[in-house]
């Protein structure tokens, strides 16, 4: 069993929000007695029906139902109806809070401070609200934004939630193209974009490449420009363009006619990373969204009114509307735009100290990049308030566990979490009641039947294989956009095993009821038919100095597949033959000998999508010359050239 790290002590579990849900629903509601969290995950599945009605009403949910009427369908994944009978908004639900409490606290790398309260996201909603009506804006439209992690986006997302219009966004590190293949796709009418942004201290001049954007998104009939610093943006640089200032400038702020829609109203369309293709329009309901957040939120990541929650996040992935949800449950959201280490590493920790934040979200390179930097912010900042983080994006290894006990904070609930764009949330994470182990995500998600199955469909445990959920939950797409007779849905999660959700990580249940993920499993290699996560690969070689990433792929070569692992090193490091022998004998002595590569070549950089997740697939195209399909969905596509046409893979 893995090392243990860290136990919540008693007068903690004692004040957490799943302790007060299990007293309140569980026992108190449905007289079940769970003794342990495994215990609580086997009623949330056996009872999933009582179980999301409890989610409903500890979540306080503003709406119409849910009634007895729970869920419809339930033997079949893909049909299953969630609350059949109930209304929402979503909207309504994250602005209960109108007082002059912070609500969201912005920094723009060290150029730009700004707060909203309560009150004030409430009114700058309404007055949006007011001004998207009288563009014409109703129910089904598309709200679409270009924008930086600014307040303004919070505030556009929430006004067209509030109409039953459907907000979709991308991120400034799109390129025009990027931006298209998505939106273009959808026809959104009103897109959200903004003067430019802050990134290393230089100002990037956002409004030429929304113009060119523009050109080919015929549907866009308004255009507002945001200013990033606050007050009135100049918006003539863009054709047909409005300030904010302007389009709002005719309403004042009021009460809210929320539309209260089916649980299934279409909230969100999300995209897939679109490295194989155009990308995926997925498309998320309101109710699913805002229930499983408010579970993650409240129940595993014990966040609650008066908590100051961080999320270092772009609109371009996921993680950006997860954070939102937090309003739900009363919290304050630190937004942060930029570079994480500009004007040095140290940036997000100064912004935890200076805002209090207790929640502190952000991926496993960034984890990483800190340790190889030598920070340590157990001596240099205060953190008090700091009592959970999270990391996503990428497996955290083992050595990132420790370093964030040695250098972070030695009294913090660390939750490695994982899920994704496909499902908006997570189907493992964190537990604030229970143990932290090393290198291993602590619980399953409660009401997700999460199991790792084999080749042949069999649930295992200690043994590598697909994670899968094998009932049906709130939070499952609505449809893919453009869909008609859902066979890209099918085929995204149900190819593989009839009636289960087959997510596509490689993943192993541990001895502790734990889990361990080991990469995508389209990126697993298969040397002599073994099956190997690239992650396993990714532990030994990047806690070698010399090596700062690292990228493996599995190349066709005779009849079979063969490692060949690309590193990215230190300044000054040469890949001589004393660190290749050096690299291949630790991957022998902490892995196996399947694990050893046929060749290690050397990179400048390494090719990674726009939420940071480096691309093997992009990769092993470009390995065995073959095309790769959107190249606009990379945040560097240039550093593709590094592995064109190299002839040490010719022998």
């Amino acid at each position: 069993m893995a090392q243990l790290l860290w136990t919540p002590p008693a007068e903690r579990i004692a004040g957490t929000g799943l302790t007060r849900f299990i007293e309140r629903e569980v026992r108190g509601r449905w007289d079940a007695d769970p003794r342990d969290y495994a215990e609580l995950h086997r009623w949330s599945i056996t009872e999933k029906e009582r179980f999301w009605q409890s989610v409903w009403s500890f979540g306080d949910v503003i709406g119409d139902g849910p009634g007895d009427d729970i869920l419809q369908n339930s033997g079949g994944m893909r049909d299953a109806r969630w609350f059949p009978g109930a209304r929402l908004n979503f909207a309504e639900n994250l602005l209960r809070r109108r007082d002059g409490a912070d609500a969201l606290v912005f920094r723009g790398e060290d150029r730009v401070a700004r707060t909203l309260t309560f009150g004030e996201l409430h009114d700058l909603v309404s007055r949006l609200v007011r001004a998207l009506e009288a563009a014409g804006v109703k129910e089904g439209d598309r709200v679409a934004s270009y924008l930086p992690n600014i307040p303004e986006a919070i505030a556009a997302m929430l006004a067209a939630a509030s109409i039953g219009a459907t907000w979709s966004s991308c991120s400034p590190d799109f390129g025009p193209a990027g931006v298209v293949d998505r939106f273009g796709q959808i026809e959104p009418r009103v897109l959200f974009c903004t003067d430019g942004y802050y990134y290393n201290g230089k100002w990037i001049d956002m409004l030429p490449r929304t113009a060119e954007a523009l050109e080919r998104l015929p549907s866009v009939t308004e255009r507002i420009v945001i200013a990033y610093g606050g007050g009135a943006a100049d918006p003539s640089p863009l054709p047909g363009a409005r300030s904010l200032d302007d389009f709002v400038s005719a309403f004042a702020p009021g009460e809210i006619a929320f539309r209260r829609l089916p649980f299934n109203h279409p909230l969100y369309i999300l995209f897939s990373s679109g490295t194989t293709g155009v990308p995926k329009c997925i498309v998320h309901g309101a109710g699913g969204t805002l229930l499983q957040h408010l579970k993650e939120h409240r129940l595993h990541s014990d966040i609650g009114a008066g908590d100051r929650a961080f999320y270092f996040t772009t609109l371009g992935w996921m993680m950006w509307n997860w954070l939102v949800s937090g309003l739900a449950s009363g919290a304050t959201l630190l937004l942060y735009d930029g570079s994480p280490f500009h004007p040095g590493p140290e940036a997000l920790f100064d912004f935890a100290d200076a805002a209090g934040m207790t929640h502190f979200g952000t991926s496993a390179k960034y984890i990483d990049a800190i340790k190889n930097e030598g920070l340590e912010p157990i001596r240099t900042h205060e953190l008090a308030a700091l009592r959970g983080m999270m990391s996503t994006g990428s497996p955290l290894v083992e050595e990132s566990f420790d370093y964030v006990y040695r250098s972070i904070k030695p009294d913090i609930c660390l939750s490695s979490i994982s899920g994704g764009t496909d499902i908006v949330s997570c189907f493992v994470l964190g537990n604030p009641n229970g143990p932290v182990r090393r290198g291993e995500i602590q619980a399953f998600g409660l009401g997700m039947d999460v199991q790792v199955y084999d080749a042949s469909g069999r649930p295992v445990i200690e043994e590598k294989g697909e994670l899968v959920c094998a009932s049906p939950f709130p939070s499952m797409p609505v449809m893919f956009w453009n869909d008609s007779d859902g066979d890209k849905y099918h085929n995204a999660y149900f190819a593989r095993f009839e009636n289960v959700w087959c997510h596509g990580d490689y993943a192993e249940v541990t001895a502790s009821r734990g889990m361990k993920i080991y990469g995508r499993s389209d990126a697993v290699l298969n040397p002599g038919g073994v099956r190997i996560g690239t992650a396993e690969i990714y532990r030994q070689v990047e806690q070698m100095p010399e090596i700062e990433e690292a990228l493996a792929i599995g190349q066709e070569w005779e009849g079979d597949a063969r490692v060949i692992l690309f590193v990215r090193l230190a300044a000054d490091v040469v890949l001589d033959d004393d660190l290749d022998d050096r690299i291949r004998k630790r991957l022998r002595n902490h892995c196996s000998p399947r694990h050893v590569p046929a060749h290690i070549l050397p990179v400048a950089d390494i090719p990674r999508t726009k939420s940071g997740k480096i691309t093997e697939l992009a990769v092993r195209d470009v390995v065995h010359g073959r095309e790769v399909r959107n190249v606009e969905a990379l945040a560097n596509p240039e550093a593709l050239e590094h592995f064109r046409g190299r002839q040490e893979l010719t022998a």
